[in-house]
């Protein structure tokens, strides 16, 4: 992995103003939007704002080439979503992108973290595993929504 690429990145907090260009990296990185739902554009405002939400941006040359959007519940910390432009996958801005959350969570005192990976993203599973996180076997997971769109 080349710190080549994430040294002319910056990572920074991510912006309501990051939106359009985030919805375009998600379609770009082939992730799941869901527009009508928790992707929908007040939403994502709204957790900017909240007191539980990490979301950085990747940027390089004014362009967002890699965002994640972390959570945590006081407890245990989430990354709920990562994405990396393909044109920089696999130059360390990923892992620049985990590490500043993995960061910015142990300031808080949270000293677990989680990520659920669709069973579809294999780049994820491996890349997650790179990285030293444990896939637990014993762990189910079930949702309950209010909105099928969400």
């Amino acid at each position: 992995m080349g710190d080549q690429g994430a040294a002319r990145v910056r990572v920074r907090p991510l912006t309501i103003d990051d939106y359009d260009a985030l919805v375009r990296l998600w379609q770009e990185g082939g992730l799941p939007f869901r527009p009508d739902g928790r992707d929908r554009r007040e939403r994502v405002a709204r957790e900017l704002e909240g007191p539980c939400s990490i979301f950085l941006a990747a940027e390089e040359e004014g362009r967002l080439v890699g965002a994640i959007l972390g959570t945590h519940d006081g407890r245990k910390g989430w990354i709920n979503r990562l994405v990396v432009a393909p044109s920089h996958r696999r130059k360390g801005v990923g892992a620049a992108l985990v590490r500043e959350v993995e960061r910015r969570l142990a300031k808080l005192g949270i000293e677990v973290i989680a990520c659920l990976i669709e069973d579809w993203n294999q780049d994820s599973v491996e890349f997650f595993a790179a990285i030293g996180y444990v896939y637990d076997e014993e762990v189910l997971y079930y949702s309950k929504r209010k909105d099928p769109r969400s």
